[in-house]
């Protein structure tokens, strides 16, 4: 069952009150209450909608939060103000406005709270922050199958064999005073009746960003802009497409004090690090598994790919010095041998006949490519084939055991946006 085939069902005869209903194990196709997932209700035909609070800039350009300094922003929506446009088309700039002023009353209707805001560089965009409250995260989390913490780790692991090597690589790895090891969780599907049970030391910071981002564009994805009947037409995708939002992004943490997104920059992303190993555990946290795991692929590739770069150039040294000696290129260039073997013109009417020996230097050269280890190299890369897809497998085994993906669903995440 699709996300569309959920949404379309008929929500407008449902009750108002949002009830607390109690749940078990969640089956990945179950059909959830209008009673327990705030998306089925939308605003009647006809009815008063409520728009968004309206507020001044606070001149903090580098604030993550709505102007109280306490909610956090989630997500951006920006659009152009229809009554600031000229009268061209004055019916289709009403249509927008109307459907706009609908979606963002579906969002509150929703529990989620908004806050608008005038560009300060350009008086027709506004700027419409977007938060989500605890009650609305736990809800889709509940959703959505997260899975968090329910306490910590106290299995002992076993020493590895290899830790001996640690200090000679530890300096291709990230600062480890700067970016420090995860701490690692026994976990499990959220549930809200079960609220108690999960290792939450502080609500703020219980929800990743990205978990909150993709709550949020989840929840967006899905908010209704004009109902006609029995017709339902919702998400912010279309409404981008119409030119109802001009864009809908989240937030990602400004650089000017040590976060999570300035220690990635200056130990993974900045230039000086190019040489170090990516800090898998912090991007996973701060961008979501599938960047993560996006990530982990590239630098596995990349170090199988310098392995088979050194063994690629110990090819072409091999070529470089044997291009004297190779017998290809010596016999070519004897004038007992390829000074007498006359060649046929390459042309019909003005190529002379030629002799094979005039083509020495270039034999040489050709040598440099195309000798015995060319063929060394290839029998090596139908091994390095077989072989990185199934240390990539094993690899990506234990980074789904450490990420707690291995019964990962590919239709539970969409795409981060």
């Amino acid at each position: 069952m699709s996300d569309n085939d959920i949404f379309e069902m008929d929500s407008l005869a449902g009750t108002e009150e949002i009830q607390d209903t109690e749940l078990g194990m969640i089956d990945e196709d179950v059909v959830y209450p209008e009673e327990f997932l705030p998306t089925y209700h939308s605003i009647k035909e006809g009815a008063k909608v409520v728009k968004a609070q309206l507020v001044e800039y606070n001149d903090k350009p580098d604030s993550l939060f709505f102007n109280d300094g306490e909610r956090r922003i989630d997500f951006i929506l920006v659009y152009e103000d229809e009554d600031k446009k000229e009268f061209e088309k004055r019916h289709t700039f009403q249509r927008r406005k109307r459907r706009r002023e609908y979606f963002e009353a579906s969002l509150m209707k929703m529990g989620m709270e908004l806050e608008a805001t005038q560009s300060v560089t350009n008086d027709k965009l506004m700027f419409v922050k977007v938060h989500m409250p605890w009650d609305v995260l736990c809800t889709y989390a509940e959703v959505l199958h997260i899975k968090l913490p329910i306490q910590p780790n106290d299995l002992s692991s076993r020493p590895s064999p290899w830790r001996f090597l640690s200090y000679i690589t530890k300096p291709f790895y990230p600062n480890e005073n700067l970016i420090k090891k995860e701490a690692e969780y026994f976990t499990a599907p959220f549930e809200k009746d079960r609220l108690e049970y999960f290792h939450i030391r502080d609500k703020d910071m219980f929800f990743t960003p990205a978990m909150r981002s993709r709550m949020a564009y989840y929840i967006l994805s899905r908010a209704p802009y004009e109902i006609r009947g029995s017709i339902k037409k919702f998400g912010i995708t279309k409404l981008l497409d119409s030119g109802v939002y001009k864009a809908a992004y989240p937030l990602h943490d400004n650089r000017t004090v040590p976060n999570e997104r300035f220690l990635l920059y200056q130990e993974w992303a900045h230039p000086k690090s190019f040489y170090k190993m990516q800090p898998l555990d912090l991007i996973r946290k701060y961008y979501g598994e599938k960047i993560g795991i996006y990530f982990a692929w590239l630098g596995f590739y990349t170090i199988m790919l310098a392995l088979a770069a050194v063994v690629g150039l110990g090819c072409f040294i091999y070529g470089y010095k044997t291009q004297e000696t190779s017998t290809w290129s010596k016999e070519v260039c004897d004038p007992e041998i390829g000074g007498k073997i006359v060649m046929c013109p390459q042309c019909d009417r003005e190529c002379k006949y030629w002799r094979l020996n005039s083509t020495c230097e270039a034999s040489k050269k050709l040598c440099i490519f195309d000798n015995f280890g060319t063929l060394v190299f290839a029998v090596f890369m139908a091994i390095w084939v077989t072989l990185f897809l199934e240390f990539w497998k094993r690899y990506q085994a234990e980074l789904e055991y450490e990420w707690d993906t291995v019964e990962f669903l590919e239709q539970e995440e969409p795409p981060r946006p």
